[in-house]
């Protein structure tokens, strides 16, 4: 079985490529490698998120589970004056996101080490983006809907993407337990693209 990408420390021997994808309609590049979430290629489900969510020109926002920065590079990309933060447990993935930021041109964008938001929880964001680890169990990713509603501005959002077979139903339910207003935005192939507003 390969080594799981919610590490800290991912042991698998480095085999770095360079991945090309046109998002929201701007050509960007990045390099990705083993031991990280996707490393082929930017999944289905984190493309869906993308292209479905809305952004104020001016959000301050943060991608957990940012892996190499594909969803937290087009936030930046989309906005003129915000500000992007961008974590992840997977220092591998941290190196990347910060590669992949100077490569794409990206200045308004910041990356941190954190496991879940626990490095982002005395700040306050407009909008909070995730496709959440789900490897790392149902635990895992409903602590991170509860810490995204502590850190999310009254009217903020978490846009959340994840697979109905593999508990969209069950994040919908959580999701409802804390926040005043659950939509469903998107679905396609099985991916659910949700809203969750505070």
């Amino acid at each position: 079985m390969s080594e799981h990408y919610y590490t800290s420390k991912p042991t698998a021997e480095h085999d770095l490529h360079t991945v090309e994808e046109v998002l929201r309609g701007r050509k960007l590049r990045f390099v990705t490698d083993a031991g990280v979430f996707s490393k082929k290629g930017i999944d289905f489900g984190s493309k869906l998120l993308i292209e479905t969510m809305v952004l104020k020109p001016d959000a301050r926002v943060l991608d957990v589970g940012c892996g190499y920065g594909p969803i937290g590079i087009s936030a930046a990309l989309l906005m003129t004056s915000g500000h992007v933060t961008m974590v992840d447990i997977n220092e591998r993935a941290i190196a990347l996101a910060k590669l992949n930021l100077e490569r794409n041109g990206v200045e308004q964008a910041e990356v941190l080490q954190s496991d879940k938001l626990e490095q982002v929880m005395d700040r306050q964001f407009d909008a909070v983006l995730t496709n959440p680890p789900i490897r790392a169990g149902k635990e895992t990713v409903h602590h991170i809907f509860e810490q995204a509603y502590e850190v999310l501005v009254p009217g903020g959002d978490l846009w959340v993407v994840i697979q109905k077979k593999q508990g969209a139903p069950s994040a919908v339910k959580k999701l409802e337990e804390l926040f005043s207003a659950v939509e469903e935005v998107e679905r396609d192939k099985g991916y659910w693209i949700i809203k969750a507003t505070k």
